[in-house]
């Protein structure tokens, strides 16, 4: 597979729609553990889990889910050969103006849809750090992880994303009809399992997004502690056979699906494995077999979206 023009660097942000804006900083804050970088009521809340300006950022909205993801770029010579490259494909992409990237902190930010499903990306670079480093609370907070999302043109998205906008595959599960089928994706060259996947779907919408935790107790203690503050356990304790991690989701106050994840699988640039074709069974999706339960990855209305 060829290399794309440009390089990442790694998952930068998720942009969330929200239906309370209050009562999702002080979850995120008090529950889930994350810094408010900045909160102006009404309007938005950036929120951390690093040493990055923010990790999160909430608006409020009609429909909970997803208003973008954000991939952050190596250098600004990167981001104008992606610009490049989008003009080559034939794709359309905007500005974002430069108010908008100095309040998110970015030196220079372009927008588009990914072809197939629509979902709108940001690509940026130049990104502002926190000169404090996060003070992990309620758990022991690393990074912001992996978001998936479920789309209904899985083949054209999933080949655009694979050969021309420099997603490599690290295991991808499907069956023999292609009915159940999800591909988990790094952005080149970052050396984690996937900051991005794709699930085969009847539509176009967020499915999770998933925070770093530093230590294995972390799942533990969330298993007990997130159902008695109002945050129901929807998987897990789990681990994946795709990426090693042991897994938690459960629900944020919109039922959209959060996860603290520990472990990941990491790819060496220039000799990783190859990609495995995995089944969709039981002992894969979780080696300790455990099952869904009712709202796992339900909601997630993805704003820009083909709908």
């Amino acid at each position: 597979m060829p290399d794309a023009p440009f390089r990442y660097k790694k998952l930068g942000y998720v942009a969330i729609n929200v239906a309370d804006l209050e009562r999702t900083v002080t979850f995120y804050r008090d529950v889930v553990g994350m810094e408010v970088s900045e909160y102006r009521k009404g309007e938005v809340a950036y929120m951390r889990c690093g040493d990055d300006y923010h990790s999160l950022a909430f608006f409020p909205a009609a429909q909970p889910g997803v208003k973008r993801m954000a991939f952050e770029l190596e250098s600004d010579e990167d981001l104008e050969a992606a610009r490049r490259h989008l003009k080559s494909l034939g794709v359309s992409y905007t500005a974002v103006p430069a108010a908008e990237a100095r309040d998110l902190r970015h030196r220079e930010s372009i927008r588009f849809n990914i072809p197939g499903c629509g979902m709108p990306m940001e690509l940026f670079s130049g990104a502002e750090r926190q000169v404090k480093p996060f003070a992990p609370t309620r758990a022991n907070l690393l990074r912001l992880g992996h978001i998936v999302i479920k789309v209904k043109e899985f083949d054209t998205t999933f080949a655009w994303l694979t050969d021309k906008f420099g997603f490599r595959v690290s295991d991808h599960i499907r069956d023999d009809k292609h009915e159940n089928e999800i591909a988990f994706m790094r952005c080149y060259p970052n050396p984690y399992h996937h900051s991005l996947g794709i699930a085969r779907s009847d539509a176009n919408q967020l499915h999770h997004y998933a925070l770093m935790v530093r230590d294995l107790d972390d799942i533990g203690r969330g298993n007990n502690r997130l159902p008695r503050e109002g945050a129901p356990v929807v998987f897990g304790p789990g681990r994946h056979v795709a990426s090693g991690s042991v897994f938690l989701y459960f629900l944020d106050p919109d039922g959209i699906t959060l996860e603290y994840t520990h472990g990941m699988e990491e790819f060496s640039e220039r000799t990783p494995r190859a990609a495995r074709m995995l089944e969709p069974k039981l002992e894969v999706v979780d080696m300790w077999l455990g099952t869904p339960r009712a709202g796992f990855g339900r909601v997630g209305y993805a704003e820009g979206a083909n709908h």
